[in-house]
């Protein structure tokens, strides 16, 4: 089992008060005072309307690290360890998106940059990882972003990422040994995902760790990134191959 599963469930089944592992495992840390602000926060959470985006702009900022002038927040977001989350300006957060940020190592674990929009339902998840957007990025609906084992995801300016998308640093395990179960081998250190500026990863495209895009490349739909590309790329397929370049075409 890796470690960001384990020590969750060790914080949750294991020995201490309700409200201690609620504070460790949802909120980050056991400030009584922060508590009470995030439990008002999760209220405002769920009021529709111009109402809730107007309740949540006023006190939402002040749930993370830092957070930038005019951060839009849709209702029904989920918020784990906001401390750790980092919001530039113009940020738009949409409806039932999810920043899990549950890195202890770190104060920076999710990082988004200016004019970043989040899709609804897209899920930003961090197990002992950490993840960056670059400003004026778009991440379209029901896209899971995921960095664990210290796999870093990078993400730069100006990319596009197409619906139900899945970009993963650290998503495989061990499977060397076949004398204990493979959950328990832990996460393969891939070194994480980098996606440069400038790419568009079109609708239901998988990026497994280790991989490099290159700035300027296209990505089409439903293809399996398995291996670095290089600048100005145009590749598809399962497992996706360079088919063209942008350069040559232009």
């Amino acid at each position: 089992m890796d470690d960001g599963v384990k020590k969750t469930q060790q914080a949750i089944t294991g020995k201490g008060s309700a409200l201690n592992k609620y504070q460790d495992v949802i909120i980050g840390n056991r400030s009584l005072l922060f508590l009470l602000y995030y439990e008002c926060c999760v209220w405002f959470g769920i009021v529709p309307g111009a109402l809730g985006m107007l309740l949540r702009q006023i006190f939402w900022p002040r749930l993370f690290g830092s957070c930038g002038r005019n951060v839009a927040f849709a209702s029904g977001v989920v918020l784990r360890h906001p401390k750790r989350i980092h919001l530039g300006d113009s940020v738009v957060i949409s409806e039932n998106c999810i920043l899990d940020a549950r890195n202890q190592g770190t104060d920076k674990v999710i990082v988004l940059g200016n004019n970043v929009i989040l899709s609804n339902n897209v899920v930003l998840s961090c197990k002992k990882g950490s993840i960056t957007i670059g400003n004026s990025t778009g991440v379209n609906s029901g896209t899971v972003i995921q960095s664990t084992n210290n796999c870093p995801v990078s993400i730069s300016a100006d990319v596009i990422i197409g619906q139900m998308s899945f970009v993963i640093g650290g998503g495989s395990y061990n499977t060397s040994r076949l004398d204990i179960p493979i959950r328990k081998q832990g996460i393969k250190d891939d070194g994480g995902v980098v996606i440069e500026a400038d790419v568009w990863l079109g609708s239901n495209v998988t990026v497994l760790g280790g991989v490099t895009i290159g700035s300027g490349s296209v990505v089409a739909a439903s293809a399996l990134v398995t291996k670095s590309v290089a600048p100005y790329s145009i590749c598809k397929g399962i497992p996706a191959k360079v088919t063209g370049n942008r350069k040559e075409e232009a």
